[in-house]
């Protein structure tokens, strides 16, 4: 399955005290890391998921997501050497689901928001909390980020 996906810093957070979104915690880590490809194991409240995405183009990947049990996913999160911690948020905006991560544990002050999209070239208005798009700027992937903990 392909994973279209383009990526925007978020400069202010006082969009998110205006409403209540649906939000949860997040502990990923990374059980296999190369060039173009990463295995993932994310725990997401009661939910354990196992991903692999392959490529190098941060907009189009290729992505297979694969729930699996909590306690292997906590077992396999001990193989992991970091453990990225983040709270993410769910936010509508005009037909999309935003997803708002703001990072901890060493990350604090880096707050990311994502949208997927259809296609490549598929329009989307983008929030006015929205900054500079970091789509292509490979420091601001998960598996880069977790490097500098």
């Amino acid at each position: 399955m392909k994973e279209i996906e383009r990526k925007f810093l978020v400069p202010n957070l006082d969009f998110l005290a205006k409403n209540t979104y649906r939000s949860f915690e997040i502990h990923q880590g990374y059980l296999m890391e190369l060039p173009d490809r990463s295995l993932r194991i994310r725990i997401k409240n009661s939910q354990a998921l196992l991903t692999l995405k392959i490529g190098k183009d941060a907009l189009i990947r290729s992505e297979f997501e694969y729930e699996i049990p909590w306690e292997e996913g906590k077992d396999l999160l001990k193989f992991c050497p970091k453990v990225l911690r983040k709270i993410r948020f769910a936010v509508p905006h005009k037909g999309h689901i935003w997803e708002v991560d703001i990072f901890k544990d060493g990350l604090e002050g880096i707050v990311v928001a994502e949208v997927e999209l259809e296609t490549p070239d598929q329009s989307v208005e983008l929030p006015p909390w929205v900054g500079e798009e970091v789509t292509h700027d490979p420091q601001f992937l998960n598996v880069n980020l977790i490097k500098r903990l």
